[in-house]
């Protein structure tokens, strides 16, 4: 069995090195002056692109802080209110004489029994006042902690949808100069970097990971476009999240969080349905297929396809989302 697979692996990689080795991939360092800047153009747009969409995903979970604690304080204003209420009731009650003290209850008994009693309710009383005081005190504590929860999250909420803004103009300004240099490039250019490779189809692992690999796999072809959440075209971490989604498993949206999630594994350990997560800021991510390929939408102008792990890009992390 492990010789088969060997076999399997040995004759898949070499089908793609036929093919793609003379293809420069979105991240390698091809000889021809343009193809390299447009390279490192969209490479630069990727980056701002995840910065954005992390961004974003800040903003959202700052919001949901601030509903939350809006949540919170409304709740323990209500809860608060109900035990005013029952605060005044009993505050009420002592006024018109129901909360007599020792001497009072004394001369007016009729009995020692009837002393007894009336000693009886009235700590009963007092106990319930005291115990209503300390609750609405309590719940308008929490109130004052949501209250500044709200505004604190707030705060963060407007900083965060400021730099969404910001990032925003960064990746739309880098994305429009790599297009524009998309453009300029030769059309002997643009069909290398189109070259949709082979489309490979390997027998895949059991499980949520070979699930992940399978989607991912059946998406080769399709066209990377910057940001995009599929199902017609991708970007590199928009395809991975697709991809266990499809597996029943729920993974972050952008590189930097992807870089997190799962155990991490050496490349020498790198199994399929692994994310590896490319470059020292961790804005790019490709599926192995094995231990030698990977599967990943590269960039634009080139379909997602199959390279060999090591030629997309220095390796930052490998993390196992399963497993």
């Amino acid at each position: 069995m492990p010789g088969r697979r060997a076999a399997r692996t040995t004759a898949l990689a070499a089908v793609i090195a036929a093919t793609v080795v003379s293809m420069p991939t979105a991240h390698a360092q091809p000889a021809d002056d343009a193809l390299k800047a447009y390279t490192d153009l969209t490479r630069e747009a990727e980056k701002l692109t995840q910065d954005h969409l992390k961004a974003q995903s800040d903003l959202a979970r700052a919001n949901a802080i601030v509903g939350a604690a809006t949540e919170a304080e409304k709740k323990a204003l209500a809860e608060s209110e109900q035990y005013r209420g029952q605060v005044d009731v009993l505050t009420t009650a002592s006024f018109e004489g129901a909360r007599l003290n020792n001497l009072s209850a004394f001369l007016t008994s009729t009995s020692q029994q009837d002393f007894l009693e009336r000693m009886s309710a009235m700590n009963m009383i007092a106990a319930d006042q005291n115990d209503a005081v300390s609750r609405m005190t309590a719940t308008l504590n929490a109130a004052t902690v949501a209250r500044n929860d709200a505004t604190k999250a707030a705060a963060a909420a407007e900083k965060f949808a400021a730099d969404v803004s910001t990032r925003k103009v960064a990746m739309d300004q880098q994305v429009t100069t790599a297009r524009t240099k998309y453009q300029s490039l030769s059309a002997p250019q643009k069909q290398t970097l189109a070259a949709p490779g082979p489309v490979v189809n390997v027998p895949v692992p059991a499980g949520a990971a070979g699930a992940a690999l399978s989607f991912a796999l059946s998406q080769q072809g399709k066209p990377y476009v910057f940001g995009s959440n599929g199902p017609n075209s991708w970007d590199c971490s928009s395809l991975m999240q697709a991809s266990y989604r499809a597996a029943g498993v729920t993974i972050p949206r952008v590189t930097y969080d992807q870089a997190k999630i799962g155990r991490g594994v050496t490349r020498a350990q790198v199994a399929p349905g692994d994310l590896i997560i490319y470059y020292a800021g961790q804005s790019h991510v490709a599926m192995a297929v094995d231990s030698v390929n990977a599967v990943h939408a590269s960039t634009e102008g080139v379909p997602v396809k199959i390279a060999n792990i090591d030629s997309i890009g220095p390796i930052s992390v490998i993390r196992r989302v399963v497993g």
